[in-house]
């Protein structure tokens, strides 16, 4: 992992994996790629950013970057709220950003996962791409989307003979990140962005943070009655709304 590129990068758990990859010995070059402003706490020597919107019809872009050896796609929101209360603009930018963006860088590199080099690639998903999620509807529907995008292009990679994979990062909510109004916090976010790194070295296909702790349970609790889990959701929401006003 000498050549990463970060999409996303700008701030978060992007900037976390960009800031850990950028000190390490054996990394020469850091791209980040992201729509926002680099975060002060990007400055490194080894890291280069560039700006792009992934709403952009011309992925041409990414072709400068032919000389990486690992790919980490961060980029991605989300608004907590019902589906009535969203616009038709926010659900077109929400699966072009979130899903759409996604598979199509991938696609930009996807010779690379076929070659017989090793080539990692992982991509920030969801736990909510796993459930139900009011309050989320639209945010859980372009992460589900991902997840059966990134589990069917895992087979053909297998089917074609290489050891290639595309890792799909799960978490649930992620302390130190913007995501939901906060700033980067890169001391609460490193811990994560070094298990991520290790799991894109081993060329893991699914690793879902806080598994055995937390959501080996939620995701039970989940496929034994759907429906009553996505109550419990809506009422973990709501409160989470209350407290917040």
């Amino acid at each position: 992992m000498k050549r990463i590129l970060v999409v996303g990068g700008a701030n978060g758990i992007g900037l976390a994996i960009a800031q850990e990859m950028a000190g390490r010995d054996d990394c020469e070059r850091v791209y980040i790629v992201d729509k926002s402003p680099l975060a002060v706490q990007g400055a490194n020597p080894k890291i280069s950013y560039s700006q792009f919107d992934l709403c952009s019809d011309d992925y041409s872009f990414f072709d400068q970057f032919e000389d990486i050896d690992t790919l980490m796609i961060t980029a991605g929101f989300g608004r907590l709220a019902l589906f009535r209360e969203v616009s038709e603009k926010h659900i077109v930018d929400s699966f072009d950003v979130n899903t759409i963006g996604a598979i199509r860088i991938i696609r930009h590199f996807y010779d690379k996962l076929e070659a017989k080099q090793d080539f990692r690639a992982g991509v920030m998903v969801s736990i909510a791409g796993f459930m139900s999620s009011p309050f989320f509807s639209v945010y859980a529907a372009t992460k589900a989307a991902l997840k059966v995008f990134i589990e069917s292009i895992n087979v053909e990679l297998e089917k074609a003979g290489t050891t290639n994979r595309v890792l799909n990062v799960s978490p649930g909510s992620i302390k130190g990140t913007n995501f939901s109004g906060g700033t980067t916090d890169l001391s609460q976010l490193q811990p994560l962005a070094n298990e991520i790194i290790a799991h894109l070295e081993t060329k893991d296909d699914l690793f879902i943070p806080q598994y055995e702790e937390i959501y080996k349970n939620v995701l039970e609790r989940y496929h034994a009655d759907f429906r009553k889990e996505g109550l419990h959701s809506y009422e973990y929401k709501q409160q989470r709304l209350d407290e917040q006003k």
